[in-house]
């Protein structure tokens, strides 16, 4: 007997499963609420140069700071710099068009902001780019913060990956939500920018544990015939949490209660972990046969199934478990050992950075849009939605390669779009925005289905830990790609929509995984590799 036929006996979609998507969707609420939480941590209001001693009455203001700083081509103040010496201005019309000549040969010298920056606070009350002024010179660092946050999900991804494949998924969920709970509430408290950066990243380490858990489990508790709506369902709670951020982000203007704000709901996650139940599967692979009967029977009474012990009894469930345990403890070193584990990691990598990279390149930089800030949040959450039903027809009827393939295609271009378009046209670079956010979202819930059932149970954690690996390394880079403007304003667009094309290709080389059952073993990814091979010969 294989595990599928053992759950079909227990039932494979009913309450039980039910009741576990509930309490898994407050990890997945949490998840956007962090990962997107620079949109309005970091973001960096208009500013310039501090001048003392500027009059207090606003009508003499704009001639105040016209003749201490220089303008941009659009008429705007400059944000890095100021004049050396205060710049004479003629008191009438008549007097500047006359003295305009003279104004340009004798233009005075500019040097940077030497006394600290004044802030818009119309949006925001504070930033971590207002408390410690980073800005102009300092805008790189701006931008580290979150390259950090990714580098520490990369690591992260890689310990949750491997420990949980040890030592099993339940409790390295409980141990995701404490560290996160303390991390955040540090990084809320931090005095300086280096505080704030180590506890960020640590914070990303830790929440690693939700992106690497949470699917799995899901999945591994479910009948294959169910796998595509509750993994798509389960996705939408994402973006419920990205819909959140954009209330709270606009209910909350000051990054440290706004970061407190979306930490503190791992306190009710820690609570929840008494309902959480491990997974069977994984119970059964490590030979903990007793574990694995209780959970069992507890999903057979939720659901309704009239099974008792004696037709669950252990003799039955040492068969199994005798066809799913592995000899040894699973490693990353076991995704390269055999032909085809080879090659579903190698290109699963180049997906998932490929899918991160564009995604997170896209949803960071939300500058020079039509709408603000909180109003593009939102619109970007909402067009989520259509483009998860959409996943979940797409993948049901046409395939998990395929869709995803074409989703990471679509991204591409609307990159390739953008690079046809003045920055001037606002509301195109609005709508090719929201577009492209449609097609990279659909492009993630996807990935996240068709990695999980492309490795055996016995290296599923290990294999979406690799994939994660990747994919926040490529989340890692893509706020610093944003920094290659300076380069070529649309080399940025151009690296975005490059890394999607050359992951849309690479998936086209995977094995579709429609209606087929879960892999338990290395073995099992062979054998089907090999009866694919030899059914293509025979065609």
């Amino acid at each position: 007997m294989s595990f599928e036929e053992l759950l079909d006996k227990v039932g494979g979609f009913g309450p039980f499963q039910l009741r576990t998507m509930v309490i898994m969707a407050l990890p997945r609420i949490l998840l956007p609420l962090h990962f997107l939480l620079p949109i309005f941590l970091a973001a960096v209001p208009a500013h310039h140069c501090a001048l003392p001693g500027a009059p207090a009455n606003l009508s003499h203001q704009k001639v105040w700071l016209e003749a201490h700083l220089p303008q941009e081509p659009d008429g705007t103040f400059s944000s890095c710099f100021r004049f050396a010496h205060p710049r004479a201005l003629p008191n009438t019309t008549l007097g500047r068009e006359a003295n305009s000549s003279q104004d340009l040969e004798n233009e005075p010298s500019v040097v940077p902001c030497s006394q600290g920056w004044e802030y818009d606070h119309s949006e925001f009350s504070s930033t971590i780019a207002t408390e410690w002024d980073l800005v102009c010179e300092q805008r790189g660092l701006n931008k580290l913060t979150s390259t950090f946050f990714f580098i520490g999900v990369l690591v992260g991804a890689v310990i949750y990956g491997y420990l949980s494949d040890r030592f099993g998924r339940r409790w390295l969920l409980l141990v995701a939500y404490v560290s996160s709970l303390v991390l955040g509430l540090l990084s809320a408290a931090s005095v300086n920018y280096a505080m704030f950066v180590i506890t960020r990243t640590l914070t990303g380490l830790a929440l690693a544990g939700f992106t690497i858990i949470v699917l799995p489990l899901e999945l591994e508790w479910l009948d294959v015939e169910h796998r595509t709506v509750a993994g798509v369902i389960s996705s939408i709670f994402w973006t419920g949490g990205v819909l959140l951020l954009a209330l709270v982000g606009y209910l909350i203007r000051g990054w440290r209660w706004l970061l407190l704000v979306v930490t503190l709901p791992c306190v009710p996650g820690i609570l929840s972990i008494w309902w959480v139940p491990e997974s069977a599967r994984w119970l059964l692979t490590q030979g903990r046969v007793v574990e694995a009967q209780r959970y069992l029977l507890c999903c057979a009474k939720f659901n309704g199934r009239p099974v008792g012990e004696d037709s669950l009894n252990q003799e039955v469930l040492n068969k199994v478990a005798t066809m799913e345990r592995v000899s040894q403890r699973p490693s990353y070193l076991d995704l390269f050992r055999t032909r085809q584990l080879r090659h579903i990691s190698l290109c699963c990598m180049v997906m998932w950075f490929g899918v991160n990279f564009s995604y997170y390149g896209l949803t960071l930089n939300l500058s020079g849009l039509e709408l603000n800030v909180y109003q593009t949040q939102l619109v970007l959450g909402a067009v989520e939605l259509p483009s998860k039903f959409a996943v979940y027809f797409l993948v049901r009827h046409v395939g998990r390669r395929l869709t995803e393939a074409v989703m990471l295609l679509s991204a591409a271009l609307t990159f390739g779009m953008a690079l046809l378009i003045s920055s001037e046209t606002k509301s195109w670079i609005t709508a090719l925005v929201v577009v492209g956010k449609a097609f990279s979202e659909a492009a993630f819930t996807t990935a996240y289905l068709f990695t999980s059932e492309l490795y055996p149970t016995v290296l599923r954690q290990t294999g979406l830990g690799l994939a994660a690996l990747i994919g926040r390394l490529g989340g890692s880079l893509a706020p610093l790609a944003g920094l290659l403007d300076t380069v070529w304003l649309l080399l940025p667009k151009l690296a975005y929509g490059g890394i999607a094309l050359l992951a849309a290709c690479t998936v086209l080389l995977l094995p579709e995984t429609k209606k087929a059952q879960l892999p338990e073993t290395i073995q099992d990814v062979e054998r089907k590799s090999i009866q694919e091979e030899e059914m293509q010969v025979q065609d």
